[in-house]
C-alpha cells in the first residue's frame, strides 16, 4: 500500500513538473507571437497604404494564432519596403537606366497624332523609364500555332544571340523543339540565356535543365523556391513572356511555352491568346527589361554594357512604348497605365481580359467612363482555370453593369488574352491581367501601341467575338441564386490573392 502510495505522489509531482514547464515554455511561446504580432502591427501602421488593407491584416494576425502571421509573411509585407533588390543590386539598375533614358533623350520626340496621350506617355516614362519609340514593325500573332509558327521562324535566323524570359516553360513537343534548336544554334556560337519562374514552371524537371546547361545554355530561376525565404517570396513571381533574338526581333504577349496553346487541355478546351511580334526600336527597350530580371537571377552585369544603337534605317511606321512593373516599384506602372488610358478614353474602350479583379481604382474608374457615355465593353472568358478567381470576377459585375458597362462571356475554349484597344488610336497587349496580382504582386511588362491601323483591327475583331459570345444583362444578373452571391462574396475577399 506504502508504495503505492509513493509512486502515486511521484507520478502527481512528475505530472506538475511537466505541466510547470510546459505552461512556461507556453508563456514564453505567447510573449514571443505577441512580439512578432506587435513588430508587424507597427509595420502595417507605418508602411500601410490602403486603411481597408491594413485593418484586414490586423483583424487576421490577431484572430488567427500563428496562421495570421504566416499569411502576412507570405502575402501582406509591403514589398516596396522590403524590397529582395539589396544597395548594390539597385544602384547598378538605376545607373544602367539611366544610360538607357540619357540614350533616348537623343531621340526626337513624337506622336504627333495622338496628343490626348502625352500625359499617358509622360505617365510610363516616369515609372518604368522607357519612353515611346517611333520606327517599329508590329505583328498581331493570335493563338498558339501563329504564334509559334513566327517565333520559331525567328529563331532559325539568330546568328549572336536569344533571350528567353517565361513564367511557364512546360516540356513537352514544343520545348524538345527548342531543345534541338539551341543545339544547333548553341553549336554555330549563338549565346542563349532563359529565365524560368521558379513557381510557374514548376514541373520544368531537373533533366531537362540539366541538359540545357550540358549544351551550354545559360538558365536562371526567378525567385526559385528556398526555405530560408520562401514565405517573403512565394508570392512575388515573373509573370512575363519575352524573347530577344539578336536585338532585331522580339516577342511578347499572353502566350506561354506549354503545348496547352496548341492542343488545348481537356478541362477548358482550346486556349485562345494574343502575342505581337516586334521589329525595331522597341526591341532593345524589351532587352532592357530581360537585362534586368538577369541581373536580379544571376548577379551578371553583362548585359547592362551592351550598347543599343538607335535604328538608322526604316523598319517601320508604328510607335511602341513598353511599360513594366512588379512589386518593387513604389507606384504601379502597370496598373496605372490601366488606369490613365480608360480615363483618357473619349469614345470607347474595349477589354479582354480572363482576370478582371480590378480593385477599387480601376473599378471606379470604369464605372465613371461608362456613366459618362463612354462605350465600355469587357470580354471574358465563360471558363476559368480556377474556381475562385471564376467567382471572384463574377462578383464585380453587378456593379459594372448597373454603371453601364457591357459584359460578353466568351464559351469557346479559354480566353486567356490582355488586350485593351481605345478610340482607334492606341492598344496595349502583354502580360498583365487586369487584377491586384498583376498591379501590385507579380513582375510584368506590356507593350501599348500608338496606330490606328492596329487599333482598328484588334476593334474588329473584338466586334467579332463578341457576337459569338454571351452578353450578360443587368436586371437578369442581379436576380442571380443567393447562393451564387455567397459565392462571390467569399471569392471576392481573396481577391488581392488571385
Amino acid at each position: 500500500m506504502t508504495n503505492i502510495i509513493f509512486h502515486y505522489v511521484m507520478f502527481c509531482l512528475i505530472l506538475m513538473h511537466i505541466l510547470e514547464n510546459l505552461l512556461m515554455y507556453w508563456i514564453i511561446a505567447l510573449m514571443i507571437y505577441l512580439l512578432l504580432a506587435i513588430g508587424m502591427v507597427v509595420s502595417l501602421l507605418v508602411n500601410g497604404i490602403k486603411p481597408a488593407k491594413t485593418l484586414a491584416w490586423l483583424l487576421t494576425i490577431f484572430t488567427i494564432p500563428v496562421a495570421g502571421i504566416l499569411l502576412y509573411w507570405m502575402l501582406g509585407r509591403n514589398r516596396r519596403k522590403y524590397s529582395w533588390k539589396d544597395l548594390h543590386e539597385d544602384k547598378a539598375i538605376k545607373d544602367y537606366l539611366k544610360r538607357i533614358r540619357q540614350n533616348q533623350n537623343n531621340q526626337k520626340s513624337l506622336i504627333e497624332n495622338f496628343e490626348d496621350y502625352n500625359k499617358l506617355t509622360l505617365l510610363i516614362e516616369k515609372t518604368s523609364g522607357l519612353k515611346p519609340t517611333e520606327n517599329n514593325e508590329v505583328v498581331l500573332l493570335k493563338d498558339g500555332k501563329a504564334t509559334f509558327d513566327a517565333i520559331f521562324k525567328a529563331l532559325e535566323t539568330a546568328d549572336k544571340y536569344i533571350y528567353l524570359l517565361y513564367y511557364i516553360f512546360e516540356e513537352g513537343e514544343l520545348a524538345d523543339r527548342l531543345f534541338v534548336l539551341f543545339r544547333d544554334k548553341i553549336m554555330d556560337g549563338v549565346k542563349i540565356k532563359i529565365i524560368y519562374d521558379g513557381v510557374g514552371s514548376y514541373s520544368l524537371s531537373k533533366k531537362y535543365i540539366k541538359e540545357l546547361k550540358d549544351i551550354g545554355v545559360e538558365v536562371y530561376p526567378f525567385l526559385p523556391f528556398k526555405l530560408g525565404r520562401f514565405l517573403a517570396s512565394i508570392n512575388y513571381r515573373n509573370h512575363r513572356k519575352i524573347i530577344i533574338v539578336d536585338g532585331e526581333v522580339a516577342f511578347t504577349g499572353g502566350i506561354n511555352i506549354s503545348d496547352k496553346y496548341l492542343k488545348g487541355d481537356l478541362v477548358l478546351g482550346k486556349w485562345h491568346d494574343t502575342h505581337l511580334q516586334l521589329k525595331g526600336a522597341s526591341v532593345l527597350d524589351l532587352q532592357v527589361v530581360f537585362a534586368i530580371d538577369w541581373f536580379l537571377v544571376s548577379g551578371d552585369k553583362s548585359e547592362f554594357e551592351v550598347e543599343h544603337p538607335i535604328q538608322s534605317k526604316h523598319i517601320g511606321d508604328q510607335i511602341v512604348q513598353i511599360v513594366y512593373g512588379g512589386p518593387d516599384d513604389y507606384f504601379s506602372p502597370i496598373g496605372q497605365t490601366y488606369f490613365s488610358m480608360i480615363n483618357n478614353t473619349r469614345k470607347y474602350i474595349y477589354i479582354t481580359n480572363p482576370y478582371v479583379i480590378p480593385g477599387t481604382a480601376i473599378l471606379r474608374a470604369l464605372e465613371v467612363a461608362a456613366n459618362s457615355g463612354i462605350d465600355v465593353r469587357l470580354l471574358v472568358s465563360a471558363k476559368a482555370d480556377s474556381i475562385l478567381v471564376k467567382w471572384s470576377v463574377r462578383s464585380y459585375f453587378e456593379s459594372l453593369l448597373k454603371a453601364g458597362v457591357k459584359i460578353y462571356q466568351f464559351p469557346d475554349g479559354f480566353l486567356h488574352s490582355k488586350i485593351i484597344v481605345s478610340d482607334d488610336k492606341i492598344v496595349s497587349i502583354g502580360t498583365a491581367n487586369m487584377d491586384i496580382r498583376s498591379f501590385e504582386q507579380n513582375y510584368e511588362v506590356n507593350a501599348l501601341v500608338y496606330d490606328t491601323k492596329t487599333a482598328i483591327i484588334l476593334r474588329q475583331e473584338f466586334l467579332k467575338e463578341i457576337e459569338l459570345s454571351i452578353a450578360m444583362e443587368y436586371e437578369t444578373f442581379k436576380n442571380r441564386p443567393y447562393l451564387d452571391k455567397l459565392k462571390e462574396g467569399i471569392a471576392k475577399v481573396f481577391s488581392p490573392l488571385l
